[in-house]
């Protein structure tokens, strides 16, 4: 079973509901829809999944009835009272655990059981929260190997760009340090209510076994800096974007051109350029 629009509105209207603009909240009404989400993430019986964004439950009835695991996470409590009674009236019961909090705030190790693992994120994100969910996730939950997220377009392309795209920038630089994404799929407007103006994209998000740079290279935290640097001025050449962060001898040491622009350089070149003459615990510790 999933919900249908007439479900969802019903839901609403019986306990003086309205979506929520400043939450993002566009509720997936399409059975297909949820389905098509499922498979694409590889949930069957058994798989460990989180989802966040739960809502009233169209996508999470979608996974649990594949018999997976789910802990669905939403941050609204008046929805979470709602999701619980659609969740309890299901013949036979679901495995799902519901839990309220805010998926930018959650302490995933206690969440998410690495007992379990691995876990599967899967989820229809605000679209305001997307990018700090996703970066979030990679940097901080380490128990979660992959995701499946319907975002907005413009978000989605910039997830999995690759250098040289124009998409491209420094979250798409922050994922691939962590993983490979890729758009697996568009999703029609039409599927939401309320209907959202935009067109959205499913990504799926693979972790790599090992960070793309190591850290023997440059610890994470001097990696971003220098990639934050390098895409806030964007248009200009690295040796003035990064004057002062980036030593200018590290360029021809690390053969990285010094007039090249933030949007040509791979995770592997920031992770060069980055890691020249880091070689002291004490400097890496004091960027």
């Amino acid at each position: 079973m999933t919900l249908s629009p007439a479900d969802v509105q019903r839901l609403l209207a019986d306990h003086g509901l309205h979506p929520r603009r400043s939450l993002g909240q566009n509720f997936v009404v399409d059975a297909n829809t949820v389905r098509r989400i499922v498979r694409l993430a590889g949930v069957d019986a058994g798989t460990p999944v989180a989802e966040v964004g739960a809502g009233l439950g169209s996508l999470t009835l979608a996974l649990a009835e594949t018999g997976a695991h789910v802990v669905a996470i939403e941050v609204d409590p008046a929805l979470v009272t709602v999701l619980r009674k659609v969740l309890g009236s299901q013949v036979p019961r679901v495995d799902v655990t519901v839990v309220q909090g805010d998926a930018l705030r959650l302490e995933w190790e206690r969440v998410l059981s690495a007992d379990r693992g691995p876990w599967h994120l899967v989820a229809n994100l605000p679209y305001n929260v997307a990018t700090p969910v996703v970066v979030g996730v990679l940097e901080g939950a380490p128990q979660v190997a992959s995701m499946v997220v319907m975002v907005q377009r413009e978000v989605g392309e910039r997830m999995a760009a690759s250098a040289g795209e124009g998409a491209y920038g420094a979250m798409s630089v922050k994922i691939a340090y962590w993983a490979e994404a890729t758009v697996v799929g568009r999703v029609s407007p039409t599927v939401f209510f309320p209907r959202p103006k935009v067109t959205s994209v499913l990504v799926r998000i693979d972790r790599r076994l090992e960070p793309a740079v190591p850290p023997s290279v440059v610890d994470y935290r001097r990696f971003c800096t220098v990639v934050n640097a390098g895409f806030t001025q964007r248009r200009k050449m690295l040796r003035r974007s990064l004057a002062g962060v980036v030593d200018p001898a590290a360029f021809d040491a690390v053969g990285v051109r010094a007039d090249a622009r933030a949007e040509e350089l791979d995770v592997t070149a920031w992770g060069k350029l980055s890691g020249w003459g880091r070689t002291d615990p004490g400097i890496r510790d004091r960027t």
